[in-house]
């Protein structure tokens, strides 16, 4: 019998791209990776071509997590360290790992990889607070502000502020970022000589005492009982093996939201409940590029000193 030919759709072919001189073939294009939206594969490696200028220089020179949703943000998704199948012009970089096996994980230098990566269904880039040239010692100093409901970015962004007033009182210069979800991010650029028991050390003291303030909304533990209605400041993730959210990395969210850096003015006014625009998607990312270029580059003239 013929099926009538409404209901036959003809195979999408696979675009091929000459990217940098670089060979690129996407496959399945047209499929859905945010259904909520229709953002397709072919969106996402839009999105990524677009903002890799800015995108590439918090990824280049630094071992990558990869987040991966072959199938879209509704169906399965894994964390993924092994670069496995890559081409020939992708660098690695080799961890070992807890069990003593050799991770293998990509070092995104250039846009085709981010292309390539993407046409995997890699949705998110989270790379290691440490570069391949230095990989004992941090590059910054994080805190990762996770508000647990009813506490929301509002609260994250009065954390966020006071965090901030710490680090500029011992000589640090803090960037901020959303995450992409619900929380903000805070960091600040390190001195060589520093080393991830100092900046743990230090973000967990801080953070305690923050914690500690008369009628203060934060934990400073990682129990989950504690988080309703609470700011959790994640010092832990100041340790070698931890991976944090790449600035401008897409996110795994029911619509495709960007991990976006932020200006201090905006998360005061956040602070207040002002909230528009904290939560912007691929074409307000690119926006904010042009208008504010790169934001979470560190406008410290030299990497600070913890005390």
């Amino acid at each position: 019998m013929t099926r009538p030919a409404h209901s036959w759709t003809p195979p999408e072919e696979p675009l091929e791209l000459d990217i940098g001189g670089r060979d690129v073939r996407i496959t399945h294009p047209g499929r859905m990776l945010w259904p909520a939206t229709g953002t397709t594969k072919r969106d996402l490696v839009a999105y990524l071509l677009s903002v890799a200028p800015t995108f590439l220089p918090h990824l280049r020179g630094r071992a990558t997590m990869l987040w991966r949703f072959p199938e879209g943000v509704d169906g399965p998704g894994w964390f993924q360290a092994q670069c496995r199948g890559r081409p020939p012009w992708v660098s690695t970089f080799d961890v070992r790992g807890r069990r003593g096996e050799t991770l293998r994980y990509c070092v995104i230098e250039e846009p085709a990889t981010l292309a390539w990566l993407a046409n995997l269904g890699t949705i998110e880039f989270h790379p290691h607070a440490w570069s391949v040239d230095r990989p004992d010692g941090p590059a910054e100093i994080v805190f990762d502000l996770d508000p647990g409901p009813p506490a929301g970015l509002r609260e994250a962004a009065e954390v966020a502020l006071a965090i901030a007033q710490r680090l500029r009182a011992v000589g640090l210069v803090p960037v901020v970022k959303t995450s992409g979800s619900l929380g903000l991010h805070v960091a600040a650029r390190l001195d060589e000589s520093e080393t991830f028991e100092r900046a743990k050390a230090f973000a967990r003291r801080l953070a305690e005492e923050l914690s500690a303030r008369p009628a203060a909304r934060i934990v400073a533990r990682s129990d989950r009982r504690l988080r309703a209605g609470r700011v959790y400041i994640d010092w832990i993730q100041n340790d070698r093996n931890r991976q944090l959210v790449a600035p401008y990395s897409p996110r795994a969210t029911m619509v495709p939201q960007v991990s976006t850096p932020l200006s201090w003015p905006e998360v005061e006014s956040a602070a207040r409940g002002e909230l528009r625009g904290m939560r912007p998607t691929f074409a307000g990312a690119i926006e904010r590029i042009a208008t504010f270029g790169d934001l979470w580059a560190s406008p410290a003239p030299v990497p600070g000193r913890l005390p």
